[in-house]
């Protein structure tokens, strides 16, 4: 049985609001946390009750730094569905984090650069503190699709048809995710000393059980977070729905 420790909410809104909570209270403790972000739908409402959070109580950014988890390959920052553009509208210009310190791996120019540079800033600024994960239906963290090796460094990924299909709402009409992205490897990741997995709905239930329930294996790239010493997933009772336990909210 995985040691992760499970809390289980009603609804997706309720998720949001307790990882928020947690993640300004680690903010409280140690200002100068180093963030792991994720990107997605799922952390939308994350986002805004973060800095819901940080304009009602004055929590401040100013001396954390974050990495997010990655960038699709050749896509401009400003595109409309990169990742540096839904940060900056759910996150980074509603709160006082630098923006030298807000950083996600530079995935228009040259890429394999782009990969030792950005794992030379995360272990530089030490590794994160706090990695905010979410889960694909492939069990994918971050872009590390099946078959990633679980001793992974930042590299440039092959997305899944899955994947990219999941994903294409982002895009404008017409318009499909490049076949690449540059991610953290699942070793890189497993660096991070807390590690938060959010799952909401039922699309979720078959790939969180398959993540904990099952014996690691690198056709679930989600199943390597049994590893790790301090991962706590935070969930709905629709995902939590495959488990066959009970865990207290």
């Amino acid at each position: 049985m995985t040691k992760a420790q499970f809390q289980v909410f009603a609804s997706p809104e309720a998720v949001a609001e307790a990882v928020a909570a947690h993640i300004a209270e680690a903010v409280r403790a140690r200002p100068e946390t180093v963030l792991g972000l994720a990107t997605g739908k799922t952390f939308v409402p994350i986002y805004e009750a973060l800095v819901r959070v940080s304009v009602e109580t004055g929590l401040s950014f100013a001396e954390a730094s974050s990495f997010n988890l990655d960038e699709y390959v050749g896509l401009a920052p400003n595109h409309p569905a990169s990742f540096r553009r839904y940060m900056e509208e759910n996150f980074f210009r509603h709160v006082d984090l630098p923006a030298a310190r807000a950083l996600l791996p530079e995935a228009d120019g040259d890429a394999a650069a782009a990969c030792l540079a950005y794992e030379a800033a995360i272990t530089a600024c030490g590794g994160m503190d706090v990695q905010l994960l979410g889960i694909g239906r492939n069990g994918h963290i971050g872009f590390n699709e099946p078959g990633s090796a679980f001793d992974g460094r930042t590299q440039v990924a092959r997305l899944t048809p899955s994947t990219i299909a999941a994903n294409t709402s982002d895009f404008p009409p017409g318009e499909v995710p490049p076949p690449e992205a540059i991610t953290m490897g699942i070793g890189t990741i497993l660096e991070a000393r807390e590690i938060v997995l959010v799952a909401a709905g039922d699309g979720k239930a078959e790939a969180l059980a398959r993540a904990f329930l099952a014996p690691p294996d690198e056709t679930c790239p989600a199943s390597a977070l049994q590893g790790h010493g301090h991962v706590t997933v935070f969930c709905d009772a629709a995902a939590f729905a495959g488990m066959g336990h009970q865990a207290e909210a």
